[in-house]
């Protein structure tokens, strides 16, 4: 009973999980609030102007996941030198990641700035999808630089177990941007009408309120870290073979699966207006249902972290099976909501009736993968990652999504013109195959990986 004991957890244990989980999982749930707002906002101005917004949205995710890459690179060992005690060492590890996101940062906007129609046009081929796409880039090119640098020190102040700030961010930037989306998007208050480009304006304003207020916390008032603006120039050859060690593979693995997502979105885009808005609409649906599932995963990875980074690896491996055990819970639970809300949600929008066929058929394929995709992202983005087992992950994120999903997915869509619930089902496969593989590593228990 005492064996079984240590791998259900203790109090204790639990409390620590809920104190970092709650608030990013409610973080998370205020940022699809705002992007569930976009949708209806947009969707109320018909299925071109949703599919525009939601293919644009592909690209601009791609530095997204690029940040989340770099950050969650730096999370990894910022955790364990926190856990160490080594703030000298955390400091250069900042310090190495700001630069690097600033520099993806004006490379992202550059391309959308001067090449909104080419961005568009890799997506979809419908003349007014990507004239509305294009009205969406002119004020999201701007955004690039905000996003990443506001994410990255997010993620930071996760990893010192900070996650009450970036939660009262989140909550001020929802009123913000939806109060702007309302302005822009409808001319109310005597601005002008702009629809898709007021859509894209708010959520600019919102990205420089992020900025300001998470930027500004951790330069100028956050004390664990006290990381200065001076702190950025910083030398960083002591650690910069271990950041790219760890680091690396996990923003490799990031982007070719933000690359991986893109092609998702072209094959959707391929498959006509309907489809692609019946997609951005399950899109938020399973956001909303996996939001625990991110908090898993986020305070998995930093517990894991600082477990490891104080000594104590064997209780690092009885807390990884506790977390997939929670996880496999929390994918079950999660697929339950799914079905219950699914209809509601649909009703809710202004959609034609073939655009609401095809999102039920979606909704009841997501509710099946949303329980693989639980156990797989705690374990990916959480557990293993936190144990620096960085190169095995990167292995499973490209092998699984590229040589299954992808493939079958346009060949189930665009070739074999299967119903959209097998369509889903092959374009989201890699979770199916990329959980059962890690549960394997986890078990086998050669994911703890030493950084120097």
């Amino acid at each position: 009973m005492a064996n079984i004991k240590e791998y259900i957890g203790d109090k204790a244990f639990y409390k620590r999980v809920a104190l970092i989980t709650i608030p990013i999982a409610l973080q998370s749930m205020i940022n699809i609030g705002v992007n569930m707002m976009d949708t209806i906002m947009l969707g109320s101005m018909g299925e071109i102007q949703l599919s525009a917004s939601s293919l644009a949205n592909q690209f601009i995710m791609i530095y997204h996941i690029c940040c989340m890459g770099i950050g969650m690179g730096a999370n990894v060992l910022t955790a364990r030198y926190y856990g160490m005690g080594d703030m000298a060492s955390l400091k250069k590890t900042v310090s190495l990641m700001l630069k690097i996101t600033a520099v993806i940062g004006l490379a992202f906007m550059l391309l959308t700035i001067f090449m909104p129609d080419t961005l568009m046009r890799i997506y979809t081929d419908d003349a007014a999808v990507i004239e509305a796409g294009v009205r969406y880039f002119q004020f999201m090119g701007y955004a690039y630089l905000p996003l990443g640098l506001s994410l990255t020190c997010t993620i930071i102040l996760r990893s010192v177990s900070n996650v009450r700030l970036p939660l009262v961010c989140s909550i001020f930037s929802f009123f913000v941007n939806v109060f702007f989306n309302w302005v822009f998007i409808f001319g109310n208050l005597g601005a002008p009408r702009m629809e898709i480009g007021g859509a894209a304006l708010g959520t600019l304003i919102s990205r420089v309120f992020d900025l300001c207020f998470i930027c500004g916390y951790f330069f100028f008032v956050e004390k664990k870290i006290a990381f200065k603006i001076k702190d950025i120039f910083l030398g960083s050859k002591e650690i910069r073979a271990f950041y790219f060690k760890i680091g690396i593979p996990v923003f490799i693995s990031d982007l070719l699966l933000a690359l991986g997502n893109n092609f998702v979105g072209m094959i959707n885009g391929r498959m006509g207006a309907l489809f692609t808005s019946a997609f951005a609409i399950t899109a938020v649906v399973m956001q909303l249902s996996t939001v625990l599932i991110q908090g898993l995963s986020n305070s998995s990875s930093i517990i894991t972290g600082q477990t490891i980074g104080a000594g104590d690896v064997e209780k690092a491996r009885k807390q990884g099976i506790t977390f997939a055990l929670l996880g496999t819970a929390v994918g079950l639970i999660a697929g339950l909501i799914i079905i219950v809300i699914s209809p509601f949600v649909i009703n809710f929008y202004n959609i034609l009736d073939e655009t609401k066929i095809i999102a039920e058929e979606l909704m009841i394929a997501l509710a099946i993968i949303v329980v693989f995709q639980a156990v797989g992202s705690i374990l990916t983005k959480g557990v293993l990652r936190g144990g620096g087992d960085t190169t095995f992950l990167m292995l499973a994120d490209v092998l699984f999504l590229w040589v299954a999903s992808v493939p079958l997915g346009a060949l189930a869509g665009l070739v074999w013109g299967m119903p959209p619930f097998w369509v889903y089902i092959f374009l989201r496969i890699d979770h199916v195959l990329k959980a059962a593989w890690c549960v394997h590593r986890l078990v086998k228990g050669k994911w703890i990986k030493k950084i120097s």
